[in-house]
């Protein structure tokens, strides 16, 4: 069999993440941000904006790349197909999610939490490294819908 590279690996994990609960996804991420940042401001001590922005967006990003692969059997037939490499590859796939993540999360800490270029950087390669762990982890233990989905 052929390798696959890394360009057929992201449309893979695109065509696999086509079919996520987007809705669900982005109201889990707006809806943790805000009670986050309620919370900082109620509770003593400051309210800190970039951790609630960037909880919002890891959330978004593992209810997103979860949610896609939960139901191998439901979608189009490519769909179907992205879904079952994405179970039997958890890791490629949870890739994506981590680096989309980081993508976002860099130029909220890059403005909000002013540390400089590279200190957002680091942030932001930390929180999606979090959400490729967690995601992996996920869709690992979920590795035998794949065999199911046949």
């Amino acid at each position: 069999m052929n390798e696959l590279t890394r360009r057929d690996e992201m449309s893979l994990a695109g065509a696999a993440l086509r079919g996520a609960p987007w809705k669900a996804a982005a109201i889990t991420g707006v809806a943790s941000a805000a009670i986050s940042f309620t919370m900082g401001v109620i509770l003593p001590g400051d309210a800190d904006l970039t951790w609630a922005l960037c909880l919002g967006i890891s959330l978004f990003a593992l209810v997103a790349s979860i949610g896609a692969v939960g139901k191998p059997n439901v979608g189009d037939r490519v769909t179907r197909q992205a879904r079952v490499w994405s179970l039997r590859h958890p890791w490629r796939f949870s890739l994506y999610p981590g680096i989309g993540a980081a993508v976002l999360m860099y130029p909220i800490q890059l403005i909000f939490d002013q540390e400089g270029v590279f200190g957002a950087a680091f942030d932001a390669l930390w929180g999606g490294a979090l959400v490729y762990l967690i995601s992996g982890i996920v869709t690992m233990s979920m590795k035998g819908r794949a065999n199911s989905a046949r």
